[in-house]
């Protein structure tokens, strides 16, 4: 059995530790509001984006000689996929969901007998995927410094995607997000970005429209804007998301290190209930032996 003092230590260190969880708390509710109100005003413009081009792409009489990131080069051999994750810790599964939504679409992609390459958007991803698929990762970026997701970030990894998409060093490129519902659910999301999936034409608009100057040439300058818009939107969703995991995870974390201080309270309550009988028992003992 643990000594008092060491229970009054273990006492104290727990209920510091629960003063850090409640602050953390807080600071992720009140960051989560800003993210949250990003996410959801981020969503409408990239899935007009996506409906615009896709209205554009059908007004295409050449299909042959489509833009390459929207029709692809014909081939699905090399797949890239981005793993986009956080820079910290201590937000729950957040990392974790993304990681094996990830790894669930490399099995298939490998057993297929494709060949995969991979660029992490974050170091919480890098870290686990490196011990397992190390030699797949070809490149890693870090926005430790930015203090909030910005277009400015997501551009540079869109460039970098395209730049990689035009040297022919692979076929279809996929993004892995976090998609922000509430505090409690975080939907893990692959999102095929090269060439553009058609599969949301089923949703987009049944107007039509006119456009000026021809759709190729609309097209090719649309195209590598979507690429860093929709990688901006999957940073806004990624971002609310790791605050409302982090709050969640903060919230557990103080309501366990609660339970924790009433369980130690007891046994350290009983123990000092068991020290003074012993010593009343042993002067009452003495007393008598006089």
């Amino acid at each position: 059995m643990a000594s008092l003092d060491d229970l009054k230590k273990r006492i104290a260190s727990v209920k510091s530790t629960q003063k850090i969880t409640k602050a953390m708390k807080m600071v992720a509710a009140a960051k989560l509001r800003r993210a949250q109100e990003s996410a959801e005003k981020g969503r409408p413009y990239s899935e007009k984006m996506n409906n615009v081009i896709l209205n554009l792409s059908n007004g295409i009489s050449d299909k042959e000689n489509a833009p390459k990131l929207l029709s692809g080069t014909g081939q699905e051999k090399t797949h890239l996929c981005v793993v986009m994750t956080s820079d910290r810790g201590l937000c729950g599964g957040f990392n974790s969901n993304i990681i094996k939504k990830a790894k669930s679409y490399f099995a298939k992609i490998l057993d297929e007998g494709k060949e995969l390459k991979i660029i992490t958007v974050g170091s919480k991803g890098n870290d686990q995927l490196k011990r397992v698929y190390g030699d797949k990762i070809i490149e890693n970026i870090s926005f430790k410094e930015s203090k909030n997701a910005n277009y400015f970030d997501a551009d540079k990894v869109g460039k970098m995607v395209i730049e990689k998409f035009e040297a022919g060093e692979f076929d279809v490129c996929t993004i892995f997000y976090n998609q922000f519902k509430n505090v409690i659910t975080q939907i893990p999301q692959a999102q095929q970005i090269i060439p553009l999936n058609n599969e949301a034409e089923e949703n987009s608009s049944e107007e039509s429209y006119e456009f000026e100057p021809d759709e190729d040439e609309i097209l090719s300058n649309l195209l590598p804007k979507n690429i860093s818009t929709q990688i901006f939107k999957a940073m806004l969703e990624n971002s609310a998301s790791e605050q409302g995991s982090r709050m969640s995870a903060m919230d557990n974390a103080t309501r366990n290190a609660g339970e924790m201080v009433d369980k130690l309270t007891i046994e350290y309550n009983r123990s000092r209930q068991a020290a003074i009988t012993k010593e009343l028992i042993e002067i009452i003992s003495g007393a008598e032996s006089l």
